[in-house]
């Protein structure tokens, strides 16, 4: 079962919605898909993205490699989150079927940054709920720390006694097209008829 904690919870994660903000700023766009991009990323698309190995909600290890042939919609988070990931997953599931409507298919993701709590069978649940597409990834620490720095996420364990502690993290997706690996982040404060616009338009112009 999803676990829903307090509201009070959200204030404190809200204030880390920039997590990978400061290396997001507005300025010239990349040529290729200039006509697409809102942000501009800090050293370039090229710094994002990379080799990960990790396990499915199914237990079928996966790498990046598992991606590469279909436009892919990445988001990294936990399913104990107490308001802010299942919305923004929940957005980017919306923005799928908008995209589906539309003609275009594009695969949700959701990575786990809780490698405690986040079993195989948790994450089943998580995705089920949310998209029938979705696919759910964990790992070890390790294997989830590597894939976090890869995307350049930021995330860090509250430090508890019990089961019930948050974790911080960075809130931006990650759209990766065929051809071209990560092409843009997508902020949580995008609707998801414009998270649907932007991916569309990465789509039509590749």
């Amino acid at each position: 079962m999803i676990r829903l904690y307090s509201m009070l919870a959200v204030g404190l994660i809200a204030a880390l919605l920039g997590g990978l903000g400061y290396m997001v700023y507005t300025g010239q766009n990349q040529a290729e898909f200039a006509q697409c991009r809102g942000t501009s990323i800090s050293g370039g698309a090229g710094a994002i993205g990379g080799p990960f190995e990790l396990v499915d909600h199914t237990g079928r290890v996966v790498t990046e490699a598992d991606f590469a042939a279909q436009p892919t919609l990445i988001y990294f988070g936990y399913t104990f989150c107490p308001d802010v990931c299942p919305l923004d997953t929940a957005r980017n599931a919306q923005a799928v079927d908008i995209l589906a409507e539309n003609g275009y298919e594009v695969t949700p993701v959701f990575v786990s940054v809780d490698h405690l709590r986040d079993t195989q069978e948790a994450l089943a649940e998580f995705v089920r709920f949310m998209h029938p597409e979705m696919i759910g990834l964990t790992g070890s620490e390790a294997q989830i720390r590597a894939a976090a720095q890869a995307y350049r996420v930021y995330f860090a364990i509250q430090e508890t006694d019990d089961d019930f502690f948050l974790i911080d993290h960075s809130t931006f997706s990650y759209f990766l097209l065929p051809g071209h690996g990560f092409v843009d982040v997508i902020r949580r404060d995008q609707t998801p008829e414009q998270v649907a616009d932007v991916l569309a338009c990465y789509i039509e112009n590749a």
